[in-house]
């Protein structure tokens, strides 16, 4: 998977434990109708790629979603979720990300409910 966007936050490599196990973390806001801020973990060696990139660069990052389950003292079972960069490349100011069409372009849905339709239950 891909995230396009603007890095927002280039948080400084960080050291944990007494192996050395590195991470560093960057905040991207995406390039969509609706902006998000996403937080992006690099770790052990992929923390570099980030050394030649600085908040407001226009960057095209490979993620990978991960997911953990957790079980609680109490019995109760969570779920965590992270976003893993293993890629990061500059883009183009304002280019559009990659395989989705501008609004514009997308197919109106066929046999939609007519915005004056009130046969809708809620």
């Amino acid at each position: 998977m891909e995230v396009q966007g603007t890095i927002k936050v280039l948080g400084e490599t960080k050291s944990y434990g007494s192996n050395g196990f590195q991470k560093r973390e960057v905040v991207v806001t995406t390039d969509e109708q609706y902006p998000q801020p996403l937080m992006i973990e690099f770790v052990q060696d992929k923390c570099a790629l980030l050394d030649s990139y600085n908040v407001g660069d226009s960057v095209k990052i490979g993620i990978n979603l991960r997911g953990r389950e957790w079980d609680s003292p109490q019995g109760e079972t969570k779920y965590f979720n992270s976003i893993g960069g293993w890629r990061i490349e500059k883009v183009a100011a304002g280019t559009a990300p990659a395989n989705v069409p501008p609004f514009e372009e997308y197919e109106p849905i066929e046999n939609a409910p007519d915005e004056d339709d009130d046969s809708l239950p809620f």
